[in-house]
C-alpha cells in the first residue's frame, strides 16, 4: 500500500511538472509575441489549476493509488476553477 502511495506520489509530480514546464513555457512564448510578459507568473499559476482539475477529474482514477477518498471535484467547483485559470491565462493580455 506504501509502494503504491509513493508510485502514485511520483507520478503526480512527474505530470505536474512535466505539463506544466511543457504548456508554461508555451504559453510564454506566446505572451512574449504579443509584448505581455510581464505578468506571465498568471499564466504559469492558470496551467497549474487547471492541471490539478485534470488530475483530480480524471487521471487519478488511472493511477496506482486505489485507496479511499477517490472522487472528482463537484462541478460547480470545476467550472469555477476553470472560469479563473482563462481569466488569468488572458488577463495579461489586458493588463500587459
Amino acid at each position: 500500500m506504501v509502494l503504491r502511495m509513493l508510485l502514485e506520489i511520483l507520478r503526480i509530480i512527474f505530470i505536474f511538472a512535466i505539463l506544466g514546464v511543457i504548456l508554461s513555457g508555451l504559453l510564454n512564448a506566446i505572451y512574449t509575441k504579443f509584448e505581455a510578459g510581464t505578468y506571465s507568473w498568471l499564466g504559469s499559476v492558470a496551467i497549474l489549476l487547471l492541471l490539478f482539475v485534470l488530475y483530480r477529474n480524471k487521471l487519478q482514477f488511472s493511477g496506482w493509488y486505489k485507496g479511499e477518498g477517490r472522487k472528482k471535484l463537484p462541478n460547480s467547483v470545476t467550472y469555477a476553477i476553470a472560469t479563473v485559470s482563462v481569466f488569468m491565462i488572458v488577463s495579461p493580455f489586458i493588463v500587459g
